[in-house]
């Protein structure tokens, strides 16, 4: 059983350029990202899912230092670059990660993994309406990613990966693959309220404020419970909405064949 975990990143950002690339402590988010993944006693390698931007060479830069590997691929099309990026490495499983959730939990990523594969699931991932935003977890098995590769359609599906998948999926009600949610054992956590991913400046600055207090090695249990004790440090960015990317696409979506 070999499980892959690719993690999206790219040096261009409309709304926080080189976003990935900030430091905090003398640690690129990046690196941070990198290093909370490996951790992640189910993952068998990891790789960065790139793109031919001129400034992916800073991307690249720190993928050598971590020693993980990389592929460079479509800016528009990111399914085609999350897949070709998988594709030499004959998975099981795939796990999808994004740069943007530089706090990414470990423990979050064992659990959806050993979730997907005692439930027999095509495709699970972190329950979207209980966990914090900036812990999304993604698992699923290589010919469900390949299925969607082969057959997603509209531009929406092609920019944000796994919509193709999940959109069919028993969750869902769907019947084209058996899909479900990993409960947050913690309990739920509305994703709108709790907000340590990265989009925004004031991200950044939430996010920063959290790493110099309790470091890079904590849970992100332990990050949101400082968030709730410093409820002025928490609505710094509060007012950013959940999924803003997708969204958009949706509102923009069109056929591409």
């Amino acid at each position: 059983m070999k499980v892959l975990a690719i993690t999206q990143a790219r040096y261009g950002s409309t709304r926080l350029p080189a976003k990935i690339l900030k430091e905090v402590e003398g640690k690129t988010l990046l690196e941070i990202h990198l290093s909370r993944i490996l951790r992640a006693g189910s993952i068998d390698k990891l790789k960065i899912a790139t793109t031919g931007e001129e400034g992916s060479r800073f991307i690249v830069a720190v993928a050598d230092k971590m020693g993980v590997g990389y592929h460079k691929g479509s800016v528009e099309d990111v399914l085609s670059r999350f897949y070709e990026t998988a594709a030499p490495e004959k998975p099981d499983f795939v796990v999808r990660l994004t740069s943007d959730c530089p706090l990414i939990d470990p423990e979050v990523i064992d659990g959806v993994v050993q979730f997907a594969i005692d439930g027999g699931y095509d495709y699970a991932r972190t329950d979207p309406s209980s966990f914090p935003d900036g812990l999304d977890t993604e698992v699923m098995t290589f010919a469900a990613l390949e299925r969607a590769f082969k057959e997603a359609d509209l531009t929406s599906e092609r920019e944000h990966v796994t919509p193709y998948i999940w959109k069919r999926g028993s969750a869902l009600g769907g019947k084209v693959f058996k899909t479900g949610h990993f409960p947050n054992p913690a309990g739920v956590f509305n994703p709108s309220d709790y907000r340590i991913t990265l989009d925004e400046a004031e991200d950044f600055e939430v996010l920063g404020a959290l790493i110099r207090a309790l470091g890079t090695g904590r849970t992100w249990k332990a990050y949101i419970d400082y968030l709730l004790e410093h409820p002025e440090l928490k609505s710094i960015n509060s007012r950013f909405g959940y999924n803003e990317g997708y969204d958009k696409s949706i509102k923009n979506d069109k056929k591409i064949k």
